[in-house]
């Protein structure tokens, strides 16, 4: 196990223990008393006054103590903050009192105190960052790697950061040791274990989110601002309401970071000149995001949007209806299915939408292929490239430099197992059939050159595509102006017909990023004509909070008025 980094433990002074205790009630608790069992949501944040307060995971060879706090430090990780469930157990180790701060008052003083707020966010998240590292076994998933359940769970405990150990059950002794130990059938598998209260059992996605707290939020929920889409636009919309003032609800249909999650690395982002990857990126932001109030819940999808009264209700495909007085149009767009027959077959088992370390993690000693002549294909190319054997790009032009910035380029056809495939696209898949559908695989693929015709087979069970983009749009109402692809039009491409069409009703016309729907904004990759950057994405979701306070400013007014 790892020597714990220093910066998980911090001792308030006494000054600023008085400081908290505004914020909170101090009560004497009895050695051995259970101050926050594992699975708690929204659980206090507890510092230690007096006695000695015990962290307890529940590890697959029973309960182990993995840190204790002495007076003034204070328990959790960054559970904590983001509301989500607790992964350890807190105990009263020896009598003493702890200073209890609710959840929804925690979230008050991080905003009205920037010392405090920087002591709190660090330690927990290092915390966080030193469980990932030491591997305790708390949360494990058991199932076979082509299963696409076992993605699903990976993929969303993942971008959540929850450290999670994945086992093979075919290859792995103590996947072996605890399904018998749990009574687990094979045709139970996969499982998802949090620690020694609850065995998960082929769950959804949904059911893994109401597990470990990633959705709290209640059914008739309102806010200042509905921010749809929790990718780099939705999370910089939501951080920069939060921040100066406004209440924000924000949403995401997967998990927080969106397509940017999902990269590799990020070369040409602004202050990270060694690079960033989006899953780290993504976790920054959230965290950002929560540390200044904003309600973030995944995965729940948005139905429709529809005006209620001087405001907006967003209906959920789940039942559940949240409004608003104005609404941030942040779901982006999704990288477009290949025509291929039985691709829906493979995804998950052979074929993906992304490049993450999860996915290096299953093509290592393998040949991979991604699709696509874009910045998210060459960054995942280049990633790949350090797992798998060979990674095959494939694209349709002549010249991958028409799409492609030049310092990928050259990253590319300097690594020498990357192998490029101009005028090249996947004719067939192959795979091989199991006795259970979810047992199917990819094996192989055929791929032809459209000016030659010449066909080639390569055995390459991964394929990741990056190729053309669908936006996220059916949810919205037909009256809202949109492009011939379905990308939401704002700001000077709005027509007054689409104006008339909308029933506009304002004296100006709308601002930058707002749509056919007065105090409606559209940002990100899902507004017609944006540039497909992160960046461009983040500056967007920036600049448009300027534009939400000047349309509310206006709303008080119009009521006053009248």
């Amino acid at each position: 196990m790892p020597t714990p980094p220093a910066n998980v433990n911090y001792t308030f002074t006494s000054k600023q223990i008085e400081v908290l205790k505004a914020f909170g009630e101090v009560i004497t608790h009895e050695e051995g008393e259970m101050l926050a069992q594992e699975g708690t949501t929204k659980m206090d944040f507890m510092v230690t006054i007096s006695g000695e307060t015990h962290i307890f995971v529940q590890t697959p060879d029973g309960p182990k103590r993995v840190g204790w706090m002495e007076p003034g430090q204070f328990a959790g990780d960054i559970a904590i903050i983001t509301g989500a469930a607790a992964l350890a157990s807190t105990t009263m180790g020896k009598t003493g009192e702890v200073l209890h701060i609710p959840y929804n008052r925690l979230q008050e003083l991080l905003v009205a105190n920037s010392e405090l707020s920087d002591i709190i966010v660090q330690t927990l998240t290092a915390r966080r960052n030193f469980a990932h590292d030491a591997d305790h076994g708390a949360v494990i998933v058991i199932g076979a790697p082509q299963d696409r359940l076992v993605f699903t769970a990976r993929n969303l405990l993942s971008k959540f950061g929850v450290p999670h150990r994945w086992l093979s059950p075919e290859a792995d002794p103590l996947a072996e040791r605890l399904i018998a130990a749990k009574g687990i059938e094979p045709d139970q598998l996969p499982v998802v274990i949090r620690g020694g209260s609850q065995v998960m059992i082929r769950p959804s996605a949904k059911e893994l989110s109401n597990a470990f707290g990633f959705d709290l939020l209640n059914d008739g929920a309102s806010a200042d601002v509905i921010v749809v889409g929790a990718g780099p636009a939705g999370l910089a919309a939501s951080v920069y309401a939060a921040s100066e003032g406004l209440s924000v609800i924000a949403i995401d249909s997967e998990n927080p970071g969106g397509q940017a999650g999902t990269s590799s690395k990020i070369e040409n982002y602004l202050g990270f000149p060694t690079g960033v990857s989006g899953q780290e990126l993504t976790d920054r932001a959230v965290i950002q995001a929560l540390k200044f109030g904003v309600s973030l819940t995944a995965p729940v999808k948005a139905s429709t949007l529809e005006r209620d009264g001087d405001g907006f209700k967003v209906s959920l495909t789940d039942g559940r209806a949240i409004s608003s007085k104005a609404i941030v149009i942040a779901t982006g767009a999704q990288y477009r299915r290949l025509p291929i027959d039985n691709i829906e077959r493979y995804e998950g088992r052979g074929v993906y939408y992304g490049a993450t370390p999860m996915e290096a993690q299953l093509c290592g000693g393998s040949e991979a292929v991604v699709v696509g002549a874009g910045n998210s294909a060459g960054q995942g190319a280049v990633f790949l490239s350090q797992s798998a054997t060979k990674v095959h790009v494939m694209y349709r032009r002549a010249d991958i430099r028409e799409t492609m910035s030049e310092y990928l380029v050259k990253r590319l056809e300097e690594t020498p197992n990357i192998i490029l495939h101009p005028e090249s696209e996947i004719s067939a898949l192959h795979g091989i059939s199991g006795a259970d559908e979810l047992d199917d695989r990819l094996v192989s693929i055929t791929h032809k050159n459209s000016r030659t015709g010449a066909e080639e087979k390569c055995d390459a069970p991964f394929v990741f595509l990056f190729v053309g983009a669908k936006p996220f749009t059916e949810w919205l109402p037909q009256n809202m102006s949109c492009d011939k692809t379905g990308f939401v039009r704002t700001g000077a491409d709005l027509q007054n017909l689409d104006l008339v069409k909308a029933g506009w009703s304002l004296d100006r016309m709308p601002s930058e990023y707002e749509t056919s729907w007065p105090r409606v904004y559209a940002v990100g990759d899902v507004r017609a004509g944006s540039v497909k950057r992160v960046a461009s994405a983040v500056g967007q979701g920036s600049v448009v909070v300027s534009h939400i306070h000047r349309a509310l400013a206006e709303m008080r007014e119009l009521a006053e008025a009248s």
